[in-house]
């Protein structure tokens, strides 16, 4: 999970360089209402990516990398409500490409509330 959060994170620091670049900026700018410009959205989003794959990675603050995947990932699923047009073919129900490229992180979080729940069964270090 943590290569994946790296093979995503890493290229939004080189602009064009993720297809999903453009879709997470717009995402991402809405939930901050406008109020930072595009190119810094995509820097924080390529770092907070890189510093959560980083964290599943290596297990160095795995806690903190685990609630920053949680909430990232909620900022992602908003994507879905915060740009319908994008993300769903008219009034049905199905996904676009981009609404399909959000809805597979069910898989990514699932598997990490499989590190979650082993990590937070442990005693902390």
């Amino acid at each position: 999970m943590g290569t994946v959060f790296l093979w995503f994170g890493v290229p939004k620091f080189f602009p064009a360089a993720s297809p999903a670049e453009g879709v997470a900026v717009r995402a991402a700018s809405k939930l901050t209402l406008g109020l930072l410009p595009p190119d810094v959205v995509l820097r924080v989003l390529a770092a907070s990516e890189t510093a959560i794959g980083l964290g599943l990675v290596t297990g160095v603050l795995l806690r903190v990398a685990l609630v920053g995947f949680f909430a990232h990932m909620a900022g992602v699923f908003s994507a879905l409500l915060l740009l319908p047009g994008e993300m769903w073919q008219g009034d049905a129900p199905v996904p676009t490409l981009e609404g399909q490229y959000i809805i597979k992180n069910v898989v990514l979080v699932a598997a990490c509330l499989v590190v979650a729940a082993d990590e937070w069964g442990r005693p902390p270090p």
